[in-house]
């Protein structure tokens, strides 16, 4: 009787000690549709939570649905699909390319349920048609270490993400379609409200943060009713807000172009519309008109464009971090089919109709030789500083805003950075492949990448990026328009192209007086 009573006492300590002390932030985790595992000790990376159920079939083109909830223990030690794309990234550590891919994936260095850290919500930029949260670069667990939770999230990209039709609009109930993206990144942020605390995160404290089309989703979603209350504060890197959107009827048209039976794309083979999209794109963009595939003005999602939005005051007023590189545009023209003074100043025309003195005044060129660098400063301009300032300067009377200026050049290069390399810096990854290899860094990329990890992480904690060895970072205003510039030995400066950018603002402004 004596062993009989010893075994049970044994058993009965083996089964409590798998069990979480009081307090203990459990694994698995429990969420809205099931338990999941994570792997990892003082940082737990859960990876691949589905966030809405699979969009096939008939939910092509739908909003998001709920999750299927699932029985027994969900393995997080694997990333989930990538979303359907093309192959960009041989990088990408996705389980293969699917339509099944809305999941979320979440590093927590908490070790109590009760921990209530900041929450910070990553959205990847790819012009609208690629990317994924399964990017080596944007691991959370170097950020994580800091003392925040950080969550990356797979929308739906290309077609699959921005596809407008009139048979969508007519069986929507709400008489829109398009900006399914948009609908899949506010359905991954209501998951983090409905689930985050059992990571050990705080749902009253989302910081989001992206990049170029990324950070265009954060302030579309700054401006669009379905988002209200999802996040408290927004760092937006190389935004292209206040581009020039299209309505739903130009939206409509571009599916139509795609094929014009919706029941017949439905029954589309996904690999053949990521292909259907490459065919359409435009050998060369314009800079001044809405490009054929991204957010829409549909009436639903995004009532209004963003320029009358924030002109308006009709946006999320939070603190705010925004910024871009110093030579944004340089590898976006690089195959652009401007080589010569005279084609430059013709497509410096046609962008500019009505404008062309102002616009040949502030991008002067008189030898082929200084086309390719105008170039980039036209594209920088239009399609990032432009807007950035304009909503800093409105942002900044309501609340904090801060504004940066990535300058180093990685690795000792000659080179100015260009669009996106600030990427690895930020999530402190300098070590991760991009593009299929790795690209060598020195001891100031390393400075560089630990001050401004910290400080991504201090504005999410705080809403304030200054403290530690970083030099006093001012307030956004818009008579000095100061910065923090980030290189090896960062800064304030101020000032911000203020020819160039008067005379986008003051062609936007006689084309919206003679639109009718």
């Amino acid at each position: 009787m004596k062993r009989l009573v010893l075994a049970l006492a044994a058993l009965a300590t083996a089964a409590c000690s798998t069990l979480p002390a009081p307090g203990r932030l459990s694994d698995p985790v429990q969420t809205e549709a099931g338990l999941v595992s994570g792997t990892g000790t003082a940082v737990r990376a859960f990876r691949g939570i589905p966030y809405a159920a699979a969009p096939v079939g008939d939910l092509r083109w739908k909003p998001p649905r709920a999750p299927i909830a699932w029985q027994g223990v969900r393995d997080g030690s694997k990333f989930g699909p990538d979303c359907m794309q093309p192959s960009e990234y041989p990088e990408l550590r996705g389980a293969g390319m699917s339509e099944d891919c809305l999941s979320v994936n979440v590093w927590t260095p908490a070790d109590r349920s009760d921990a209530r850290l900041p929450v910070m919500v990553w959205i990847y930029g790819g012009g609208f048609t690629y990317g994924s949260g399964s990017h080596p670069s944007y691991d959370g667990e170097a950020l994580a270490k800091r003392g925040v939770v950080v969550v990356t999230l797979n929308y739906r990209v290309g077609l699959f993400g921005f596809m407008a039709h009139p048979d969508l609009t007519a069986e929507s109930p709400r008489k829109a379609s398009g900006n399914y993206a948009l609908m899949d990144q506010s359905a991954a942020l209501r998951w983090v409200q409905r689930n985050i605390a059992g990571f050990g995160g705080d749902p009253g404290r989302v910081t989001v943060f992206g990049q170029s089309a990324g950070a265009l989703a954060i302030t579309s979603l700054m401006t669009s009713p379905q988002a209200k209350g999802l996040f408290q504060q927004a760092i937006v890197e190389s935004v292209g807000v206040m581009r020039p959107m299209s309505t739903l009827k130009e939206a409509e048209a571009f599916g139509v172009r795609v094929g014009p039976r919706i029941d017949d794309l439905r029954r589309m083979e996904a690999s053949v519309l990521v292909q259907r999209l490459r065919d359409l794109a435009p050998s060369e963009r314009e800079m001044t008109t809405a490009r054929p595939l991204g957010v829409i003005v549909d009436g639903d999602v995004i009532p209004r464009d963003d320029r009358r939005a924030f002109g308006n005051g009709q946006f999320a007023s939070m603190p705010v971090i925004a910024g871009g590189n110093l030579n944004e545009g340089g590898g976006a023209v690089r195959n652009y089919p401007v080589r010569s003074a005279l084609e430059f100043r013709d497509y410096l025309s046609r962008n500019f109709k009505g404008s062309e003195a102002p616009a040949l005044s502030a991008y002067p060129v008189q030898a082929d030789a200084e086309v390719s660098q105008q170039l980039a400063h036209l594209y920088s301009d239009t399609q990032f500083n432009f807007g950035t300032r304009e909503m800093l300067r409105i942002t900044a009377a309501k609340q904090p805003t801060y504004r940066y200026l990535f300058k180093q050049q990685r690795n000792g290069s000659a080179a100015a950075p260009i669009h996106g390399d600030e990427l690895q810096y930020v999530f402190d990854n300098l070590d991760a492949p991009h593009r299929g290899r790795q690209r060598p860094y020195n001891a100031a990329d390393t400075k560089v990448a630990a001050a401004m990890a910290d400080a991504w992480v201090r504005f999410a904690k705080t809403g304030d990026p200054n403290g530690g060895d970083l030099p006093t970072w001012p307030r956004y205003d818009g008579s000095r328009e100061p910065c923090m510039a980030f290189d090896g030995t960062p800064r304030a400066e101020d000032g911000n192209r203020t020819l160039q950018l008067d005379m986008i603002r003051d062609y936007y402004a006689r084309v919206a007086q003679v639109q009718p």
